[in-house]
This record gives structure tokens, C-alpha cells and sequence, in this order.
């Protein structure tokens, strides 16, 4: 069934067509090429020609919100929802978790709930407190906040969460 001229006639047709693949590219790579010049080198315009207009976008403008303003006008049943988000290490009923609990935590200082080991980037924070600026900025993005944290949340992108929640925090009672 299988002799040696059957075997070299399959490998002799495998071997023709990698060729065939291997010429195919070949070819569709000198047709359709569209990097820089060959040799690894990048073409370079050769000259500008000047049409006195510039084609910069017109920047948009970043307004700055102050951030007690969005407090101010918090939803704070809202703020109770983003909690949702941080449940899984906190608590607010006074007792501690993954991390330190929350209830009464603004204008409260710093690594100053009882029994809770906080990173040394946090203790040297100690003497100051946590005011909605303060928070804000935590929450944006804790790792760049305070380096060396524990806290593995990425942070709240949204300002208006943040808000929300600030201002939820603020109803919690120690």
C-alpha cells in the first residue's frame, strides 16, 4: 500500500507547496508594500510646502470643577451605590475588615481607626485629615495618592461618583 515511491511523492508535494506559499508571499510583499524604504530605513519628506494655515486642532478647553461644589450638590443615595464598589474590603458598621471601616471618616484623620494596620505610607499621612479634597484625590487614584498603600483599588474615574460618594461618607455616623 505504502511504498518508498508513495512517501516521496508526498513529501515532494508538501515541500511544492510550502514553495508555492513561500513564493506567494514573496510576491505580495514586493506588490503591497507599505513601509519605509527597504533596509530598515524610513523616508523622509524631501520638501514643505507652506500654505500659511496651520492644521492644529483648536484645543479644548478643561474646566476645572471645584470639587466642593460637586459635594455640595452630591446624590447621596447615589454615593451609597459606589459604596457597593468598595464593600468587598470596607465596612461602615465600626468594625474593621480587608480594610479599615469608614463610617464617620471625613474630617477624621488619617490611619486613625483603631485595631487597623495601615501601610507607612498612610502613617506618615497621620496628621492630616480626610476633607473632600483630600478624598477626592485618594479615590481618583489611591497607588499615585499615597505610594506604597495596600489599598489595591484602581480608583474612581468619574468625579461625579466620587462626589456621590464623599458625600454619602459624610452621613456616616462613628
Amino acid at each position: 500500500m505504502f511504498n518508498t515511491m508513495t512517501i516521496t511523492k508526498a513529501l515532494g508535494a508538501t515541500c511544492a507547496s510550502l514553495l508555492v506559499f513561500l513564493l506567494a508571499t514573496w510576491a505580495a510583499d514586493s506588490l503591497y508594500y507599505t513601509g519605509g524604504a527597504y533596509g530598515g530605513e524610513e523616508a523622509q519628506q524631501a520638501y514643505v510646502i507652506d500654505t500659511g494655515t496651520e492644521d492644529v486642532a483648536p484645543a479644548e478647553e478643561v474646566v476645572a470643577v471645584d470639587f466642593a461644589v460637586l459635594v455640595a450638590g452630591a446624590d447621596v443615595p447615589a454615593g451609597e451605590k459606589v459604596f457597593a464598589k468598595c464593600k468587598a474590603c470596607h465596612k461602615i458598621d465600626g468594625t474593621n475588615g480587608t480594610g479599615p471601616h469608614l463610617n464617620g471618616i471625613m474630617n477624621k484623620a488619617k490611619a486613625a481607626s483603631e485595631g487597623f494596620a495601615y501601610s507607612d505610607a498612610l502613617m506618615a499621612m497621620a496628621a492630616d485629615t480626610w476633607t473632600p479634597d483630600n478624598m477626592n484625590a485618594f479615590l481618583t487614584n489611591p497607588k499615585k495618592y499615597a505610594p506604597g498603600t495596600k489599598m489595591s483599588f484602581a480608583g474612581l474615574p468619574d468625579v461625579q461618583d466620587r462626589a456621590n460618594l464623599v458625600a454619602w461618607l459624610a452621613t456616616t455616623t462613628p
